[in-house]
């Protein structure tokens, strides 16, 4: 199921040099927004930092989003350090003694999502995603729409396809998929647009139309600007669902 992320209460009583929405850029730092897609993350939530600094306003539990879409939060331009704490400390750093390197471009825009498993040490281990957002407005009468894998047990070491069709539509007449081969730990690019309308997204393993993995019907509006996250349950494993980020309108 579609889970509207909704702000959390704690993000109100934001400092004002903390969050800025997409509108205010700046030559010389960066925006992005954090989505902890741990499926093991600790019930209590994560703080996360950047360069030592700690971003998020509340514990940032699994399928959290902060700020609330389509906000964003200001950060150093260039190479920055990203870690993760279990909340209220700052010891034991869940990305190891080092953090996680990103490379930021000045008023870009960002999504960073925590993904992986906290003890895996293998294909499944920790990870920051750092996905690149594009918050243009679509062209009129049309959506831009986006996919992120942030599933590790949807097609274990496999690739998603992802059908965007009218409810009802079968989908073994439609070749190829919307969104074809999509790995773990990737964002589909560029942006699908597509006339506003209401479609069903459905999600296969990669080549096999009849392993409906699952699917969801959506309306998408004009003007909209939408990105769908594919997740774990809590704990790990299928089903997987979606988070939906409002990035515009």
């Amino acid at each position: 199921m579609f889970r509207l992320l909704k702000a959390l209460p704690l993000t109100l009583a934001l400092a004002a040099l903390s969050f800025f929405t997409a509108s205010c850029g700046s030559s010389n730092q960066a925006q992005i927004r954090v989505i902890n897609a741990i499926p093991d993350s600790p019930t209590a939530g994560l703080d996360v930092d950047v360069n030592g600094t700690k971003i998020t306003t509340a514990a940032l539990t699994f399928t959290d989003v902060q700020p609330t879409p389509p906000a964003y939060t200001k950060v150093a331009s260039g190479s920055v350090t990203i870690q993760a704490f279990d909340t209220g400390t700052t010891t034991n750093p869940i990305f190891g003694t080092n953090g996680v390197t990103a490379s930021l471009s000045g008023s870009s825009q960002y999504t960073i999502v925590l993904a992986g498993f906290l003890n895996d040490t293998g294909t499944n281990a920790l990870a920051a995603l750092q996905i690149t957002d594009n918050n243009t407005a679509p062209s009129s009468g049309n959506v831009e729409f986006r996919i992120i894998n942030a599933s590790p047990s949807v097609v274990p070491g496999g690739t998603v396809d992802v059908y965007i069709v009218p409810p009802g539509t079968d989908i073994n007449q439609v070749n190829p998929p919307t969104i074809q081969g999509l790995a773990y730990q990737q964002a589909s690019n560029p942006y699908t647009s597509l006339a506003a309308a209401t479609y069903s997204v459905i999600v296969t393993s990669s080549g096999t139309k009849q392993e409906i993995i699952f699917p969801q019907d959506y309306t998408l509006v004009a003007g909209q600007i939408r990105t769908l996250v594919l997740v774990d349950n809590a704990g790990g494993g299928n089903p997987p669902s979606w988070l939906e980020l409002v990035d515009l309108n």
